[in-house]
């Protein structure tokens, strides 16, 4: 009987360390910029468009679905790529650092 309980007591924890590690916050904004954007979007440019890096995207939500569509030279990121709150982290740090 102690067995069966010790065992359950094991798995219990480790169910709870698992839900804790995939509910991790999000890594900020900028760190996602410089790991997946900066390459192609240095200092918020766009090596693509240089005159208009952020042309018709006004708001994080449009840059969020830029993001996931990709398009005009640019790779789709899906949520496999980037999870929604990184997604979101990275449009708001855009919105916050580069439009002016």
């Amino acid at each position: 009987m102690k067995k069966g309980i010790v065992l359950a007591t094991v798995a219990l924890s480790i169910g709870l360390l698992a839900s804790a590690a995939s509910a991790a916050p999000a890594a900020n904004g900028e760190a996602v910029f410089k790991a997946k954007c900066a390459s192609c979007h240095p200092d918020g440019g766009n090596i693509m468009n240089p005159k208009e890096p952020l042309k018709g995207l006004k708001d994080a939500k449009k840059i969020t679905a830029k993001i996931r569509k990709g398009g005009g030279g640019m790779t789709a990121f899906d949520a496999k790529a980037l999870s929604d709150a990184d997604a979101k982290a990275v449009s708001e740090y855009i919105i916050k650092t580069f439009k002016k």
